[in-house]
């Protein structure tokens, strides 16, 4: 498969290089006078920032340090960052009460229905003009609102398979989704915690929608589902980053930016490229996700959101920022700034791409909702191993 062979290239490339995956609090400095004139193009008063909180609520290891700092000195202001593992884990914190926060980041498909229920706010554009200046055409098939109304795009992840290359049996498909059957990763494989994702990997594995609508396929794919499941260990969203790269997981279902922050390593966390671990795409289709920044609908500090949002597209700091995560940013200014190598370890060839599926919603379908989460909780009634 192109990408596998790509990855194992550019990776080669850019542990040589050290170029990617990591990131430097001393290059916070650089970011301060873009952060103020971020801030001062979207209408934030610095004046009135100076000693404020911006909460925002994010996917685990998504923001670099250095951006987070930069902007921060920049506004003599604090940035509070709180984690969730999963989409529904962070709606279900939301609906029950859950608030205090400025930017939220869930993945495309939740925020039609996260406006729906009034949790977020409309954006004003004239207070994000970096976004509309910066944001990378080339991304739009991927997003599911370009106009933008709610959301600004933040990174985009793949999900597939991140895998211990010497555990992988000679004559399985690790390109497949078909590898989940093999028996000899019984008990050692993980699959993320996540209803849309696993379930829409059978129906893409049975050339089926991921976003099927029909209950007799989305029967079916719970009936694969449960066949794979005697060989899947745990459901985890986390838990893969670790345990691929100390063997007590040969397979982990998981996305794109984190097993590639896993193969490249990390100089400042301490840890070593990791050229004995792949990451694979599987040929019957995988699932494209863009996670989104969203103001909440009570968001206690929304000039500063603004700002943040405002400052992300700028085309040093979206750098910084893909450095870190492993994963692109559609800011064109910021994909321009990157090692070549690096580019084309984190950004996919169009071929590749067609192969994937974007994910959307069913805001408008409730009583298809209630099918997926029922199918949801047949496949998780069986628990962890």
């Amino acid at each position: 498969m192109k990408h596998t062979v790509a990855l194992s290239a550019a990776a080669a490339a850019v542990i040589a290089l050290a170029a990617g995956c990591t990131s430097s609090k001393d290059s916070s400095d650089e970011l301060v006078p873009i952060a103020k004139a971020a801030a001062e193009a979207s209408g934030c008063d610095l004046a009135k920032a100076a000693g404020s909180e911006l909460h925002i609520y994010t996917w685990s290891d998504y923001i670099a340090p250095e951006v987070i700092i930069g902007f921060e000195k920049a506004l003599s202001c604090r940035i509070i960052v709180d984690t969730f593992d999963s989409n529904e884990a962070m709606y279900a914190k939301l609906k029950a009460g859950g608030t205090g926060y400025d930017i939220i980041m869930p993945t495309s498909y939740q925020i039609a229905t996260m406006a729906n229920e009034g949790m977020i706010t409309a954006l004003d554009h004239a207070r994000l003009p970096n976004v509309r200046q910066n944001f990378d055409p080339s991304f739009a098939p991927q997003i599911l609102d370009p106009t933008f109304k709610y959301n600004v795009p933040y990174a985009v992840t793949y999900t597939g398979f991140c895998y211990l290359k010497d555990k992988i049996p000679a004559d399985a498909d690790v390109e497949s989704w078909a590898i989940l059957g093999n028996p000899a990763l019984k008990g050692r494989i993980t699959f993320l915690d996540d209803i849309r994702e696993v379930i829409g990997g059978a129906l893409m594995y049975l050339g089926y929608s991921i976003n099927s609508s029909d209950p007799t396929e989305i029967d079916k794919a719970v009936a694969q589902v449960l066949a794979w499941r005697d060989n899947i260990r745990k459901f985890d969203g986390e838990s893969y980053k670790t345990e691929v790269p100390s063997g007590a997981t040969f397979l982990g279902h998981g996305y794109s930016t984190d097993a590639t922050q896993v193969i490249v390593g990390d100089d400042e966390e301490g840890t070593e490229p990791r050229p004995d671990i792949g990451f694979a795409l599987p040929k019957e289709g995988f699932t494209i996700a863009f996670d989104e920044m969203v103001i909440a609908a009570n968001a206690p500090n929304p000039d500063l959101a603004y700002a943040f949002m405002n400052y992300i597209y700028d085309g040093k700091v979206a750098r910084a920022d893909m450095e870190y995560i492993c994963g692109p940013v559609p800011s064109k200014p910021g994909i321009d700034l990157l090692d070549e190598d690096y580019r084309s370890l984190i950004i996919l060839d169009d071929e590749t791409i067609a192969r994937g599926q974007v994910l959307r919603g069913f805001e408008n379908n409730p009583e298809l909702a209630d099918i997926y989460n029922k199918a949801w909780d047949r496949v998780k009634a069986t628990g962890n191993r």
